[in-house]
């Protein structure tokens, strides 16, 4: 049982209180957290800090508010979630399916989805290797991708093997292979995941030279909207990301960057893409259905069950209502 109580203002402090029981049930205990009102420290890094510091310590929902509130900037309701990003931590408790390890998995992830929609739509696998340091980097051609297992974002684009720094290439791959989204996000599906390396062909679309990665959120086997990341691999600029409904229309939101300058053309092969959606989320309450058009051709990019890990807010923040009702009209009860 948790009891929250909001924060009290003084003139010097701020103090915020949270009860919470041990899971024996027989002992209260207490943390009261003050912060010094002229100390560098926002409430939103205080709870982050206590949050990781008691990562082991704190029941999983009542740490989900505390690191919600921190980046959202309210508490979340986990039994009648409403938003897009509460729903999302009530599925961390809630949706913890076995199979969706293997989903999440890059390397079984590609066994997974060939099974169901073909080995044609899936990228090449150069090689895959246990840990950072025993790539076989002589072995990998001028261009490929390489990236690890378990984490999200922290993949390498290698144009031009010559230039490559591969002591700084290990260095960030030994630091995602480290990374735990099942302890710090209470990301179920990562927690048995084994960390490996796998490198994969490098592809971009003959049109603009970039590889544009078109991400569909799909609500219990239907797709209802997607965005599109665009400058990912500029140096020069920020990546961009933009909403459309499945019928190509953009949709006025941001969601932790900025949209492009540049309209994003109806890629080719729009409805074939929706259709792999379909069938890679068919039965799942939730997931997002990332997939890359490649010149005309499509290829699985992976499978995410937590967009940003639900703690990334909308602006404005009614999208985060609109995109949540999805659920209820998908059939979440």
């Amino acid at each position: 049982r948790v009891k929250e109580i909001t924060r009290l203002r003084h003139p010097a402090l701020w103090f915020g209180e949270i009860f919470f029981f041990t899971n024996g049930g027989t002992q209260a205990i207490l943390l009261q957290l003050i912060v010094v009102k002229y100390k560098k420290m926002t409430i939103k890094r205080l709870e982050l800090k206590i949050a990781g510091r008691l990562v082991n310590v704190l029941p999983d929902s009542l740490y989900l508010k505390l690191i919600f509130h921190a980046q959202l900037g309210y508490w979340p309701d986990l039994k009648h979630p409403k938003t897009f990003n509460e729903t999302l931590q009530w599925l961390k408790l809630h949706d913890r399916r076995p199979e969706y390890t293997a989903m999440v998995d890059k390397v079984s992830a590609k066994d997974y989805v060939a099974a169901r929609i073909g080995e044609r739509y899936i990228i090449p696998t150069l090689g895959v290797w246990d840990n950072p340091e025993a790539i076989d980097w002589p072995s990998l051609p001028e261009r490929f991708v390489i990236k690890t297992s378990n984490d999200s974002g922290g993949i390498i684009v290698c144009k031009d093997k010559s230039r490559l720094d591969v002591n700084a290439a290990t260095a960030r791959l030994k630091s995602s292979w480290g990374n735990n989204y099942s302890k710090f996000n209470k990301e179920y599906p990562y927690e048995g995941v084994v960390p490996r390396i796998i490198a994969e062909e490098y592809f971009e679309d003959e049109t603009d030279g970039e590889l544009k990665d078109y991400k569909f959120f799909c609500f219990n086997g239907e797709p209802r909207f997607l965005y599109v990341a665009s400058d990912r691999q500029n140096p020069d600029e920020e990546t961009k990301f933009d909403f459309f409904d499945t019928e190509w229309n953009h949709l006025p939101v941001r969601n932790g960057h900025p949209n492009s300058s540049r309209p994003i053309p109806r890629p080719e092969h729009l409805d074939e893409m929706l259709d792999i959606a379909r069938r890679l989320s068919r039965g799942i309450p939730h997931v997002r259905v990332d997939l890359y058009n490649i010149s005309g051709r499509i290829y699985f990019g992976e499978l995410t069950f937590f967009h940003m890990s639900g703690l990334m807010p909308f602006d404005p923040p009614v999208w985060d209502l609109r995109f949540g009702a999805f659920f209820k009209e998908c059939g979440k009860n």
